[in-house]
């Protein structure tokens, strides 16, 4: 058997996201882990059978726009046309066919009337006295304003794809096709297991040289937003033993995420707990700020166990949530059944000028201000990446390239959506 890799691998940000992409791709879904919800409960779910039209999308041809149904052959400028009758959505108005020389008043969504094939806009036409033509400069086409019958979907053809993350537009599809119970994928199981004597609970008066574990809560609602089912499991002391006790207890789950332990220090044992384990490492430092400790690897199958994927995270709530966002949310969602993507990147102007050491890509707080025309970024004041009042002002990240050490204002920049 080939022994694991524990060589240290540090890698440049770019190097690392390719990696755990292509990890992502490869990730296996599990192909008889799904159930069927409500569809409202399937918000934030991951189809894992199609959502196919249960007839033709539009079942009829329909108007797209309030006016008059006619042939096109029959709106010769300035010649009258008459008003025979009105169809309004809701309405069938197949039944009733037009004649040359006949023009029916049609609402937008109703079906068109046999022996029509354009629908005139009303702003388009002048109606009096029973009649209608064309306005001065008019000219009607033949299928102009007419949605034909399939034209969106025929009976039997995806309206969703498996492997789509189920949103507002999804549902409303779905509904379109009477879909009450979609088929979603179970949620995978992810171990969040935070370490560090410096830790205590919620519920526990810290003493002056105790922290709250809010990182386990931080990677809980993140895991949660990403489709995931969180599992926090008891705080690991820096200790050997605890942390492989803790680490053993998660391996029923599909991911694990451990929090501090990753650095340089005395008391950093994670990395030596999962060598012990058999662990290969993928890399095990990468090129950024913050984050830079981030190990990222896979613990061995084992008889009673599949493989496990794990992230080590940096203890540092900001590094903590930044690598999550950055690494440990492309995996999971492709263990959710999704596509595999990139976290979003988007650009804006910077609106402040940035100074920067060169050598790390960095991603620090910011705030963009999301205008119509011109969205423009701005560093949030921090004191680094244990201070969570400034990461929770912010509702971005800047990206500083690894070669920049001055951006001035008016750049267009790199920022990571939140």
């Amino acid at each position: 058997m080939t022994p694991p890799d524990t060589s240290p691998r540090v890698l440049s940000f770019a190097d690392a996201m390719r990696l755990v992409l292509s990890h992502a791709t490869g990730a296996p879904r599990p192909p008889d882990r799904f159930e069927s919800v409500s569809l409202l409960a399937s918000q934030g779910r991951v189809l894992a059978a199609p959502i196919v039209a249960d007839r033709a999308q539009p079942p009829f041809n329909r108007s797209a726009r309030d006016g008059f149904a006619a042939r096109a052959s029959g709106w010769a400028a300035g010649s009258w046309l008459r008003i025979a009758g009105q169809v309004r959505a809701g309405q069938d108005g197949g039944a009733a066919p037009i004649h040359p020389g006949d023009a029916v008043e049609i609402m937008t969504g109703a079906p068109v009337p046999g022996g029509a094939d354009c629908v005139v806009m009303v702003e388009h036409a002048i109606a009096q006295q029973g009649r209608v033509r064309l306005a001065e400069g008019r000219v009607a086409q033949s299928g102009e304003n007419i949605v034909p019958e399939g034209a969106e979907a025929r009976l039997g053809e995806a309206l969703v794809a498996a492997g789509t993350r189920m949103a507002a537009a999804e549902i409303a599809a779905a509904a379109s096709a009477g879909c009450a119970s979609p088929l979603v994928f179970a949620r995978p199981r992810v171990a969040i297991i935070p370490t560090g004597d410096e830790l205590v609970e919620l519920d526990q008066p810290p003493l002056p040289h105790q922290i709250r574990n809010s990182n386990s809560y931080a990677l809980a609602a993140q895991v949660a937003a990403a489709g995931g089912e969180p599992v926090r499991l008891p705080i690991a002391g820096d200790s050997l033993e605890v942390l492989l006790g803790a680490i053993r207890s998660a391996r029923g789950c599909d991911l694990m995420l451990l929090s501090g332990g990753v650095s340089m220090g005395k008391y950093d044992l994670v990395e030596e707990a999962l060598v012990s384990l058999g662990a290969d490492f993928f890399f095990t430092g990468v090129r950024m700020q913050p984050g830079k400790p981030v190990v990222f690897g896979r613990l061995p199958a084992s008889p009673d166990h599949a493989a496990l994927y794990f992230f080590g995270l940096p203890g540092n709530p900001v590094s903590t949530q930044v690598t999550f966002r950055l690494f440990a949310r492309p995996l999971l969602e492709a263990l959710c059944g999704a596509a595999v993507l990139p976290p979003p990147f988007v650009q804006a102007t910077l609106s402040m000028p940035v100074q920067a050491k060169p050598g790390l890509t960095r991603f620090l707080p910011g705030f963009i201000n999301h205008d119509l025309l011109r969205p423009a970024v701005s560093l949030v004041q921090w004191q680094g990446s244990g201070d969570q009042a400034a990461h929770a002002r912010a509702n971005c990240y800047l990206v500083i390239p690894p070669d920049a050490e001055q951006i001035a204002p008016g750049s267009i920049v790199t920022v990571l959506l939140r």
